[in-house]
């Protein structure tokens, strides 16, 4: 049986995620560890750490993720902005550890005012000073397929590709595969034939085993339009039909997935649950 959850929000504690999680019918929980929207980190407690931890195993919420703060462009060719960046992901790879949250999910980065292959070697680089800085932390990497807005680097499987070749420890960093960034980049999956050859050219570029995590979201905006405008599952344009098959693929039997779909309107209860049960309707016997 595929396992299913979704983003939640750590608003008035982390362990409040999971309550959230169980609540909505989750098998699994994705959350930011601090603010994505700024630089700075309130500190982690020992309580913030018991009470999480604590919630995960009264509840059997398992595989816990996060995601990092949007700020970070490890790609960024400003030598400032890339040591921020790098320092940043360190307190996140750090954060996760503490968590006992095994992985953090990342966007590769943008390559701006650069070209690909300078983004490409760049983030590369970023990678290995984060891992040199956290050698002793439990957490490891995982770069997000993105949608390839602006210089946005990941939307192309081979970018993936070409970035691991460059890190130095490429074993220890996965692939986050997001459905909707996928489609935005231009990778059909609404057939049987389609979404295997589209499985094909990630396992040429990165590797199948590499996906240690999928983020579950129907897409807005139309195959290849490489805009990220993630829908409710089912109500966009990739349709049902590539979910079902993502669903019943053995391969990916044990590997957690998490909505990151709408919540709907502020107030009212969450579309997580809708969408699950959605998402659970597809998979075959």
């Amino acid at each position: 049986m595929p396992i299913l959850g979704a983003h939640q929000s750590i608003s008035g504690g982390y362990y409040r995620a999971v309550q959230i999680a169980a609540d909505e019918g989750c098998d699994c929980v994705q959350i930011f560890t601090k603010n994505n929207n700024q630089w700075r980190a309130k500190p982690l407690t020992d309580e913030d750490v018991r009470l999480f931890t604590e919630a995960m195993g009264r509840l059997g919420i398992k595989h816990p993720i996060s995601h990092d703060s949007y700020l970070i462009n490890l790609g960024s060719p400003d030598k400032t902005l890339w040591k921020k960046s790098v320092d940043a992901l360190v307190i996140e790879i750090e954060r996760a550890s503490r968590l006992e949250i095994p992985y953090v999910v990342a966007h590769p980065g943008a390559f701006t005012s650069s070209s690909e292959a300078a983004g490409i070697k760049q983030i590369a680089r970023g990678i290995n000073e984060m891992h040199r800085q956290t050698k002793k932390q439990s957490a490891q990497l995982l770069l997000e397929t993105t949608a390839g807005q602006g210089s946005n680097l990941g939307w192309q499987f081979e970018q993936l590709g070409a970035i691991l070749e460059k890190v130095k420890n490429p074993d220890i960093v996965g692939v986050c595969f997001d459905t909707c960034h996928v489609h935005a980049a231009g990778y059909a999956m609404a057939t049987e034939k389609e979404y295997r050859a589209t499985m094909r050219k990630l396992n040429s570029a990165v590797g199948i085993k590499k996906v240690k995590a999928f983020h579950l979201n129907d897409s807005k905006t139309p195959l290849g339009s490489r805009v990220d405008r993630h829908e409710a599952i089912g109500k966009g344009h990739l349709g049902l039909e590539p979910f079902r098959h993502l669903l019943n693929d053995r391969r990916f039997k044990k590997v957690p997935m998490y909505l990151e779909t709408p919540k709907g309107p502020k107030g009212k209860s969450s579309w997580d649950r809708a969408n699950l049960r959605q998402l659970r309707k597809l998979i075959e016997d």
